[in-house]
């Protein structure tokens, strides 16, 4: 299995900065670090694109994963340079979870860019439709208007999050569907790989995102973190359920039932302040789950 990281969404925190945390990934034996992507978040959010490109250039291995971009808040074209561009600087090592966004990005975000709130699904499929031309500088008609971006790059994964099942079958190299639980993973990848025959496409693979807060960490902490969550549409259950908490040989049981289950990556999203230690108990907990 393979494990990614969310680096932190504001830039910094208690202990270092978002260099710095990428880094410590890299050398903890890490796949891969995430960011989220929001115009108008709850909290303070960077830019998605610059700070996985500031991760790309303090790394040498570490993959680079946008977890998601959301499509309908750019205009295409600008999400198709956005992508290559990261693809150059990187070295090809973008992983572009994609997805429509819903309530927690707020009508409010989709207004300031001119997008009806209602129309981001539509337009979602519309930009996965274009985008792999437009990335790997193929010409493409766009409103009429004939563009060739370069300089190309080759097109990354597409893993599209959650929300209609067709959208992954049909555009997904992997399905992303976040904070779910193992049975959840299972069923769903069977569904999807129905569809996904049906266009004439191999199953996608899964990732899943998880919380986690390893070690001895506060109650007030944990139920701030559900509290989190539920913005997410988890109901106090689910979010509960989603979440790790407890020592590395526990949060190991999790992710080798998530492997069962078909998922193929797992992205851990610390939630406790001490980020870099969470990030070392994660990797012990994946250690401890691939040695069985």
């Amino acid at each position: 299995m393979r494990i990614g990281l969310y680096l932190p969404s504001f830039g910094v925190d208690a202990s270092a900065t978002i260099a710095e945390h990428a880094r410590h990934a890299e050398d903890a034996g890490y796949e891969s670090v995430w960011v989220g992507d929001h115009l108008r978040p709850v909290r303070p959010f960077l830019d998605a694109t610059l700070v996985l490109a500031t991760a790309a250039a303090v790394t040498e291995r570490l993959k680079v994963g946008f977890g998601v971009m959301v499509l309908p808040l750019r205009q295409t074209v600008w999400a198709a340079k956005q992508v290559a561009s990261l693809q150059h600087l990187s070295g090809d090592r973008v992983l572009l979870g994609v997805g429509s966004g819903g309530s927690l990005h707020g009508d409010a975000a989709f207004r300031a860019v001119g997008v009806p709130f209602a129309e981001r699904g539509a337009r979602t499929d519309a930009a996965l439709e274009l985008l792999p031309d437009l990335v790997e500088g193929r010409p493409v008609s766009v409103d009429g208007a004939d563009i060739t971006l370069t300089p190309g790059a080759p097109m990354p994964p597409v893993l599209v999050a959650a929300g209609p099942e067709r959208r992954a079958a049909r555009f997904g190299d992997e399905w992303y569907p976040a904070f779910s639980t193992p049975e959840e993973v299972a069923a769903g990848a069977g569904r999807i790989a129905g569809l996904a025959a049906e266009y004439g496409r191999p199953a996608p693979k899964v990732t899943v995102s998880l919380s986690f807060g390893l070690g001895d960490v506060p109650e007030a902490e944990i139920d701030a973190q559900v509290k989190s969550l539920t913005g997410y549409g988890l109901t106090e259950e689910a979010a509960r359920e989603s979440m790790l908490t407890g020592p590395p040989e526990r949060a190991a049981e999790r992710l080798a039932a998530l492997a069962e289950a078909g998922a193929h990556r797992v992205i851990g999203m610390p939630f406790p302040s001490a980020r870099r230690r969470q990030a070392e108990l994660f990797a012990e907990a994946a250690r401890l789950a691939e040695a069985g």
